[in-house]
Formats: structure tokens, C-alpha cells, sequence
């Protein structure tokens, strides 16, 4: 939480390329003060026969779905900046090497998951500072 899960062509990034891609996904959260343990980030491989898009083969196409859970977007415009920025970070890695991508978020009810059994803490609670400082799901009050 989030989730981020890119559905790739088969052996289209290398490992150093996702340890960059993530991280710099990552840094995105972090800097809103968000722990780096919720950022998430899943490459899922797909074989060049497997990949279709418009009912034709693709191996030049990345899809990337979000899970928002802990923060959700107050405004269009707030929406549309993460967006902005978040394709910023993306671009090195799909815009300039020539792919096609598509970008979609889900936002799901923080109500309805739980880390190591613990209720997600509230936004700039103590309990999620505590969180940051620790950088893990532990008991709070």
C-alpha cells in the first residue's frame, strides 16, 4: 500500500532499471511522509505471445495498476499533480525508450487492510510517525 503493479514485456528492464524504477517510485511517497515500507512495487513479466492490446500482440506496451490505500486524492487538481509527477518518474523508463503505457489508480477503503494485523494509523497520527521513524508495521496507540 500502494501496490504498483507493471505488467511488462518479457525481459524489457534489467534489474538495475527496476531498482530504479522503484526507488524513485518510493521517494514519491516518502516525501510526503509516508513510510517507504508501503510502497510496493511488482514488475510482472508477461511472454511476448501473451501481451495483446486491442486484440493484437504488443511487446512495446507497459500497464501500471495502482492501489492507493492509506492516502486518497481531495481534489482533481491534487489528483492530477500526483499524476504529473508520477509520469515524470516513469518517463525515463517507458516515455523515452519509445513504449506506449496506460496508468490507473484504484482507491480502496483504509478500513479494509491491515499490516502484521494492525489498522493502517491515521494520517500525521503518532502512530504513523511512528511508522516513518521505525519503518515498519508495530503496535501503536
Amino acid at each position: 500500500m500502494p501496490l504498483h503493479r507493471f505488467y511488462v514485456p518479457e525481459g524489457l528492464y534489467t534489474e538495475v532499471d527496476k531498482k530504479k524504477l522503484a526507488q524513485s517510485i518510493t521517494d514519491i511517497y516518502t516525501s510526503i511522509g509516508l513510510p517507504a515500507f508501503y510502497v510496493i512495487v511488482l514488475f510482472i513479466p508477461v511472454k511476448k505471445d501473451s501481451y495483446y492490446v486491442g486484440g493484437k500482440a504488443n511487446d512495446k506496451f507497459v500497464r501500471v495498476s495502482i492501489q492507493h490505500i492509506a492516502r486518497h486524492f481531495e481534489s482533481y487538481e491534487v489528483a492530477k499533480q500526483f499524476m504529473d509527477m508520477y509520469e515524470a518518474k516513469l518517463a525515463p523508463f517507458i516515455k523515452d525508450r519509445g513504449l506506449d503505457w496506460e496508468v490507473a489508480i484504484e482507491l480502496n477503503d483504509r478500513n479494509l487492510c491491515r499490516l502484521n494485523g494492525l489498522p493502517i494509523p491515521l494520517s500525521g497520527s503518532e502512530g504513523e510517525k511512528l511508522w516513518v521513524r521505525v519503518n515498519k508495521a508495530v503496535p501503536y496507540e
